[in-house]
């Protein structure tokens, strides 16, 4: 028996190496267990930062809290939703001067103005979106509503416009509902300040000019052709009247509709709603300067609007103006065409299909029957096709 010196043998074919090979066991041991405690923290920090992100974003968004307690309170009188899913949100562009980044355009006024407003039809399928642009001169029925001093005003027939100026959006909203008979859904309110800083947040969108611009008042000097406009650029674009084509609202808010078609179009051809790296700035942006009602003034009430229509193919994506004339008391001013107005209105209500084509001359009888899946325009069992209504679809390019 060797003589271990009072210490206990080691096993057979066991050296002193078997102690290196515990401390390198025990070495990766302590390594793995602090790279699990590292990527732990990692994951923590990331969620963390995830968790500031959201909460950011939510809380750039101002919820209209007066406007949800004014149309709670005429509740009774709100049409009522014809088709589950679908969906119908009021798009106000306000010209407020008030607020960092407006002050530029003007002076305060102590009242702020629609100076665009567009309401966005969802299909229940979400194969389609259609924007009816509501002109801000159109002569409607403006129900008695809420002022900001606490007053009420009295219901009036006037200017469409007036309605936001007297009663901000929930005026707004039962004004729309008793002139078209659709349920509002939701609303969202954007200043010139975030439309400018959204466009810029897609690197700028590219439109097509028939011929160049020089207008002073529009801030804008650009030439024919291919262009494409920053934020500042498309705000010029998007709201000057007079000085171009032939100075009528008609004629700028197909102006709005095509700019916003190719906006669309690069949001989606960038892949922007599928990358979170291109949306984080364009929904900061977005946000920054959004008011909607409560159920959207979240990072997730905007998600769940805008995850259906990521996968609207841009022809789907319709564009036009609710068919108008002239007032027959003011040429200045606009009324709704009739019975061509209301056929818009039904189809909406409905969520049935709406055609939009350039230079339509008229409005053929609207179909009848139950909600349709099938794509705008699309006849359904061999029938008659649907009325078409003059407008253009994000998919078009203005000069190709």
């Amino acid at each position: 028996m060797t003589d271990t010196g009072g210490r206990r043998p080691l096993g057979p074919g066991l050296g002193s190496s078997a102690t290196g090979d515990g401390l390198a066991r025990r070495h990766r041991r302590r390594w793995a267990e602090r790279a699990a405690l590292g990527l732990a923290l990692l994951i923590v920090a990331g969620a963390g930062s995830g968790w500031a992100v959201y909460a950011k974003l939510s809380g750039n968004i101002t919820p209209d809290e007066a406007a949800a307690r004014e149309l709670a309170r005429y509740e009774r009188e709100r049409p009522t939703a014809l088709v589950r899913d679908a969906q119908n949100i009021l798009l106000i562009g306000s010209d407020t001067r008030a607020g960092s980044g407006n002050s530029q355009y003007g002076r305060d006024l102590g009242s702020e103005r629609s100076d665009t407003t567009i309401l966005l039809h969802l299909a229940a399928d979400r194969r389609s979106a259609t924007a009816v642009s509501l002109p801000r001169d159109l002569m409607v029925d403006i129900p008695g509503c809420l002022r900001a001093d606490g007053g009420r005003s009295v219901p009036v027939f006037a200017m469409f416009n007036q309605a936001f100026q007297v009663g901000g959006s929930a005026c707004t909203i039962r004004t729309v509902e008793k002139l078209t008979g659709v349920r509002v859904d939701h609303h969202v309110v954007i200043d010139f300040s975030g439309f400018k800083d959204m466009v810029d947040a897609v690197d700028g969108v590219q439109v097509c000019l028939k011929e160049p611009i020089d207008d002073e008042a529009a801030r804008l000097k650009l030439s024919a052709g291919r262009v494409t406009l920053d934020g500042e650029q498309a705000l010029g674009y998007v709201r000057a009247r007079k000085s171009l084509g032939n100075g009528s609202d008609t004629e700028r808010m197909e102006r709005q509709q095509r700019f916003l078609g190719a906006l669309v179009d690069k949001m989606q051809s960038n892949d922007v709603l599928l990358n979170p790296a291109k949306l984080y700035p364009v929904l900061d942006a977005a946000t920054s300067s959004l008011t909607t009602d409560p159920e959207l003034a979240s990072l997730r009430g905007l998600y769940q609007l805008v995850r259906g229509l990521r996968d609207i193919p841009t022809e789907h994506v319709q564009f036009l103006t609710v068919p108008r004339e002239s007032y027959v008391y003011n040429a200045n001013r606009d009324q709704l065409v009739e019975p061509e107005a209301a056929k818009l209105f039904a189809l909406l209500r409905a969520d049935r299909p709406v055609a939009v084509a350039k230079d339509v001359p008229d409005v053929p009888d609207a179909p009848t029957g139950n909600a349709s899946t099938a794509p705008p325009g699309t006849p359904e069992n061999g029938a008659s096709p649907g009325p078409t209504f003059e407008g253009n679809t994000a998919a078009e390019r203005t000069c190709e």
